[in-house]
Protein backbone atom coordinates (compact mmCIF):
# COMPACT_ATOMS: atom_id res chain seq x y z
CA UNK A 1 0.00 0.00 0.00
CA UNK A 2 1.16 3.34 -1.03
CA UNK A 3 1.01 6.35 1.62
CA UNK A 4 -0.29 9.41 0.58
CA UNK A 5 1.07 12.62 1.76
CA UNK A 6 -1.67 15.98 1.83
CA UNK A 7 -0.96 16.90 -0.79
CA UNK A 8 -2.07 13.92 -2.43
CA UNK A 9 1.08 12.39 -3.19
CA UNK A 10 2.19 9.06 -3.48
CA UNK A 11 5.19 8.53 -1.25
CA UNK A 12 8.17 6.76 -2.16
CA UNK A 13 8.36 3.29 -0.74
CA UNK A 14 10.93 3.59 2.58
CA UNK A 15 12.90 -0.13 1.54
CA UNK A 16 11.63 -1.59 -1.90
CA UNK A 17 13.56 -2.88 -4.80
CA UNK A 18 15.29 -0.55 -7.08
CA UNK A 19 12.50 -0.58 -10.11
CA UNK A 20 9.86 0.16 -7.28
CA UNK A 21 12.24 3.14 -5.81
CA UNK A 22 12.44 4.81 -8.87
CA UNK A 23 8.82 4.38 -10.71
CA UNK A 24 7.86 5.42 -6.44
CA UNK A 25 10.40 8.85 -7.07
CA UNK A 26 9.32 9.16 -10.61
CA UNK A 27 5.13 9.31 -9.80
CA UNK A 28 6.45 11.57 -6.56
CA UNK A 29 8.20 14.42 -8.73
CA UNK A 30 5.02 13.98 -11.44
CA UNK A 31 2.65 14.21 -8.74
CA UNK A 32 4.41 17.26 -6.93
CA UNK A 33 4.36 19.03 -10.43
CA UNK A 34 0.19 18.68 -11.13
CA UNK A 35 0.17 20.05 -7.72
CA UNK A 36 2.22 23.38 -8.42
CA UNK A 37 0.05 23.83 -12.00
CA UNK A 38 -3.47 22.92 -10.17
CA UNK A 39 -6.23 25.28 -10.23
CA UNK A 40 -4.29 27.66 -12.10
CA UNK A 41 -6.10 29.54 -15.24
CA UNK A 42 -4.83 30.39 -18.46
CA UNK A 43 -2.69 33.35 -16.93
CA UNK A 44 -1.48 32.05 -14.50
CA UNK A 45 -0.10 29.18 -16.30
CA UNK A 46 1.20 32.02 -18.55
CA UNK A 47 3.07 33.77 -15.72
CA UNK A 48 6.99 34.38 -15.80
CA UNK A 49 9.45 35.21 -12.91
CA UNK A 50 11.85 37.79 -13.56
CA UNK A 51 13.51 37.64 -16.87
CA UNK A 52 12.53 34.36 -17.59
CA UNK A 53 10.46 33.21 -20.05
CA UNK A 54 9.66 29.82 -18.36
CA UNK A 55 5.84 29.68 -17.91
CA UNK A 56 4.26 26.59 -16.24
CA UNK A 57 2.16 26.02 -19.30
CA UNK A 58 4.84 25.76 -21.00
CA UNK A 59 6.59 22.86 -18.71
CA UNK A 60 3.16 21.01 -18.76
CA UNK A 61 3.48 21.17 -22.64
CA UNK A 62 7.45 19.89 -22.22
CA UNK A 63 6.93 17.15 -19.75
CA UNK A 64 4.57 16.31 -22.23
CA UNK A 65 6.86 16.29 -25.34
CA UNK A 66 9.72 14.37 -22.93
CA UNK A 67 7.64 12.06 -21.56
CA UNK A 68 6.77 10.52 -25.20
CA UNK A 69 10.04 11.69 -26.41
CA UNK A 70 11.77 8.80 -24.12
CA UNK A 71 8.91 6.11 -23.02
CA UNK A 72 7.21 5.89 -26.99
CA UNK A 73 9.98 6.98 -29.56
CA UNK A 74 13.16 6.00 -28.01
CA UNK A 75 12.32 3.03 -25.39
CA UNK A 76 9.36 1.66 -27.82
CA UNK A 77 10.86 3.02 -31.12
CA UNK A 78 7.78 4.54 -32.50
CA UNK A 79 7.49 7.65 -34.08
CA UNK A 80 6.33 11.08 -33.01
CA UNK A 81 2.14 11.86 -32.32
CA UNK A 82 0.53 14.30 -32.51
CA UNK A 83 0.90 17.24 -31.49
CA UNK A 84 4.97 16.62 -31.96
CA UNK A 85 4.68 14.74 -35.53
CA UNK A 86 3.17 18.17 -36.98
CA UNK A 87 6.34 20.94 -35.60
CA UNK A 88 8.85 21.99 -37.63
CA UNK A 89 11.69 21.47 -35.15
CA UNK A 90 14.27 23.13 -37.42
CA UNK A 91 12.53 25.98 -37.54
CA UNK A 92 11.41 26.18 -33.61
CA UNK A 93 13.14 23.53 -31.55
CA UNK A 94 11.30 25.17 -28.46
CA UNK A 95 8.00 24.97 -29.88
CA UNK A 96 6.64 23.34 -26.84
CA UNK A 97 7.28 25.76 -24.82
CA UNK A 98 6.65 28.69 -26.97
CA UNK A 99 2.98 27.16 -28.26
CA UNK A 100 1.75 26.28 -24.82
CA UNK A 101 0.53 30.24 -24.62
CA UNK A 102 -1.78 29.36 -27.48
CA UNK A 103 -3.55 26.45 -25.44
CA UNK A 104 -6.53 26.56 -22.92
CA UNK A 105 -5.33 24.91 -19.57
CA UNK A 106 -7.62 21.72 -19.93
CA UNK A 107 -5.57 21.35 -23.29
CA UNK A 108 -2.77 21.82 -21.75
CA UNK A 109 -3.40 19.08 -18.62
CA UNK A 110 -4.94 16.95 -20.94
CA UNK A 111 -2.14 16.23 -22.67
CA UNK A 112 0.18 15.73 -19.70
CA UNK A 113 -2.04 13.38 -18.26
CA UNK A 114 -2.98 11.17 -21.42
CA UNK A 115 1.28 11.39 -21.82
CA UNK A 116 1.88 10.35 -19.07
CA UNK A 117 -0.62 7.28 -18.45
CA UNK A 118 0.72 6.37 -21.93
CA UNK A 119 4.34 6.26 -20.20
CA UNK A 120 3.32 4.47 -17.14
CA UNK A 121 1.95 1.31 -19.76
CA UNK A 122 4.69 1.75 -21.93
CA UNK A 123 6.85 1.48 -18.93
CA UNK A 124 5.14 -1.91 -17.82
CA UNK A 125 5.72 -3.49 -20.76
CA UNK A 126 9.26 -2.32 -20.93
CA UNK A 127 9.69 -3.70 -17.82
CA UNK A 128 7.85 -7.15 -18.40
CA UNK A 129 10.35 -7.61 -21.76
CA UNK A 130 13.72 -6.90 -20.05
CA UNK A 131 13.49 -5.12 -16.60
CA UNK A 132 15.31 -1.92 -15.87
CA UNK A 133 17.87 -2.96 -18.24
CA UNK A 134 16.24 -2.88 -21.03
CA UNK A 135 17.48 -0.86 -24.00
CA UNK A 136 15.99 1.53 -26.17
CA UNK A 137 15.04 0.11 -29.24
CA UNK A 138 16.42 3.69 -30.69
CA UNK A 139 20.23 3.97 -30.43
CA UNK A 140 22.63 7.65 -30.94
CA UNK A 141 24.70 7.78 -33.89
CA UNK A 142 27.68 5.86 -32.05
CA UNK A 143 24.86 2.58 -31.82
CA UNK A 144 24.61 2.77 -28.14
CA UNK A 145 21.22 2.23 -26.40
CA UNK A 146 20.11 3.45 -23.12
CA UNK A 147 18.57 1.65 -20.79
CA UNK A 148 14.91 1.70 -19.52
CA UNK A 149 17.32 1.77 -16.05
CA UNK A 150 18.96 5.25 -17.37
CA UNK A 151 15.96 6.51 -18.93
CA UNK A 152 13.88 6.54 -15.62
CA UNK A 153 16.61 8.47 -13.85
CA UNK A 154 16.57 10.77 -16.40
CA UNK A 155 12.66 11.36 -16.31
CA UNK A 156 13.58 11.73 -12.42
CA UNK A 157 16.03 14.48 -13.10
CA UNK A 158 13.85 16.52 -15.54
CA UNK A 159 10.87 16.85 -12.96
CA UNK A 160 13.07 17.50 -9.95
CA UNK A 161 14.82 20.43 -11.94
CA UNK A 162 11.77 21.73 -13.75
CA UNK A 163 9.57 21.30 -10.04
CA UNK A 164 11.99 23.93 -8.43
CA UNK A 165 11.36 26.27 -11.30
CA UNK A 166 7.66 25.45 -10.62
CA UNK A 167 7.75 26.58 -7.12
CA UNK A 168 9.44 29.73 -8.16
CA UNK A 169 6.75 30.26 -10.71
CA UNK A 170 3.56 28.98 -8.44
CA UNK A 171 4.74 31.00 -5.24
CA UNK A 172 4.86 34.03 -7.78
CA UNK A 173 1.42 33.66 -8.85
CA UNK A 174 -0.58 33.45 -5.96
CA UNK A 175 1.88 32.54 -2.88
CA UNK A 176 0.92 28.78 -2.85
CA UNK A 177 4.68 27.62 -1.02
CA UNK A 178 5.69 23.42 -0.05
CA UNK A 179 8.05 20.79 -1.24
Amino acid sequence: MTDVDEQGRPEPPLAAGEVETLLGFLDFLRATFEWKCAGLDAAGLRATVGVSTMTLGGMLKHLAYVEDHWFSRWLHGHGPRPPWSTVDWDADPDWEWHSAAGDTPEQLRVLWRDTVARSRAQVADALADGGPGRLARRTWADGRAPSLRWMLCHLIEEYARHNGHADLIREAVDGLTGE
